[in-house]
């Protein structure tokens, strides 16, 4: 059944707003969704009603704060299809749960140790592996993409070796949309014997998650682009490997005894989770997973498909001299382009004088465009409650400014 966009759209104030004096039209939502009426409504009650630490007092208080957190720890395990709680660790985003497993986990890494990443990472998988390459002097090898922007599953084969330990790549490109083939991705990687980490963060807005399927050690993500607070990640662990990992930061809650003469640490997932988290956050998370869930993530991926059906080829028939980075045969409902020669942030200022938000630059992934040979690109991203009639603005603007521009 289609999903009524109307009905979607009044539970998202901010889309009553006007830039410039114009309805806004929101096209940045790979960088971060916005957030409907039920998650705010429920962080205002959090902090009006029930606020107070948790897992640290007996009173009613913090007991029903405890249980709020501890309720959406329950929810994003069904929801990814983890088999335990114990897996299911809170970080602040995506990047801080790459940094997790590659200061903890890379911990057991020796020098001549190697990595295997993709050119299309996000900067957040790829500098925490450097900051480890420092001290641990281990190799990073990169998988290449053909000129669609599809993963060369063959050269990417050929990157492992007897030294590979892990790899570590993104479900969905941030720029270019592609959906990798991460199932496949992960079956080489164990083939050698390497660990691997999934960076979700774009694919968990938009696609079914599920870890036990997909056979990972680790899969990361962001609420905040899954129409939840920001600041509130998710880390998924496989539990024998997490009992092995060092804690990736000290403080309270992540010990069981501390004495001047030694510490022991909590069980999971307490272990990784020091010092008091955005507890508030954390529990309207579960209404963001509420509010995908009550729609379907299906009939989601179905719309935003059809948006970019028709942006893109409305775009490629109608504006001249258009380049589209990111044409894979499975793709997420992004679209980066440049026009000829004009700058990005020239497009992207003069789209938003016209109501248009969109991101422009090189979205923290300059290796990817290094590869292209570009300094950046223009991205437009959408999601549920962006409209075909919203897709259609969106390219008339962009006729409009090339206008202006030539």
């Amino acid at each position: 059944m289609a999903l009524d966009i109307a009905e979607i759209r009044t539970r998202f104030p901010i889309l009553e707003r006007k830039v410039e004096g114009r309805p806004l039209i929101y096209l940045d939502n790979t960088a971060t969704s916005q957030t409907p009426s039920i998650v705010v409504d429920d962080i205002v009650y959090n902090y009006e009603h029930c606020k107070a630490n948790v897992h640290r007092g007996v009173h009613a208080l913090s007991q029903e704060a405890t249980e709020r957190q501890e309720h959406t720890r329950r929810r994003v395990r069904d929801y990814i299809h983890a088999s335990s709680v114990e897996e299911v660790i809170f970080t602040r985003g995506t990047t801080e749960a790459i940094n997790l497993v590659a200061a903890s986990y890379g911990d057991r890494f020796r020098d001549g140790d190697e990595i295997v990443l993709t050119v299309m990472e996000h900067h957040a998988n790829i500098v925490p592996w450097q900051l480890l390459q420092r001290r641990k002097n281990i190799k990073i090898r990169v998988a290449l993409i053909n000129e669609r922007g599809e993963i060369d599953l063959d050269q990417y084969r050929s990157l492992f070796t007897p030294r590979t330990v892990m790899a570590s790549f993104c479900h969905v490109s941030n720029v270019l949309g592609t959906i990798n083939p991460v199932k496949e991705m992960t079956r080489i990687a164990h083939e050698h014997g390497a660990a691997v980490l999934i960076d979700g963060a774009q694919a968990s807005p938009h696609l079914p998650i599920d870890v036990a399927d997909l056979d990972c050690d680790f899969y990361a993500f962001s609420s905040h682009k899954m129409y939840g607070p920001t600041g509130i990640g998710v880390l998924y662990g496989r539990k024998e490997l997490l009992e092995t990992m060092p804690p990736y930061q000290g403080g309270g809650e992540m010990i069981k005894h501390v004495s001047f003469e030694g510490t022991t640490f909590a069980d999971l997932p307490f272990k990784f989770e020091a010092g008091t988290p955005d507890f508030v956050g954390i529990a309207a998370f579960s209404k963001a997973l509420d509010f995908i869930e009550s729609l379907g993530l299906e009939a989601i991926e179905a719309h935003e498909l059809e948006l970019l059906r028709h942006t893109t080829e409305r775009l490629t028939n109608e504006i001249e001299d258009l380049h589209i980075y990111g044409t894979a045969t499975h793709k997420s409902a992004v679209i980066s382009f440049l026009v000829g020669d004009t700058h990005p942030y020239d497009v992207g200022m003069l789209l938003d004088k016209l109501g248009v938000a969109v991101r422009t630059g090189h979205h923290c992934a300059q290796p990817l465009m290094q590869f292209f040979g570009i300094p950046g690109t223009v991205r437009a991203s959408f999601a549920v409650y962006n409209t075909m009639k919203e897709a259609d603005a969106f390219v008339d603007a962009l006729k409009r400014v090339m206008m202006i521009l030539h």
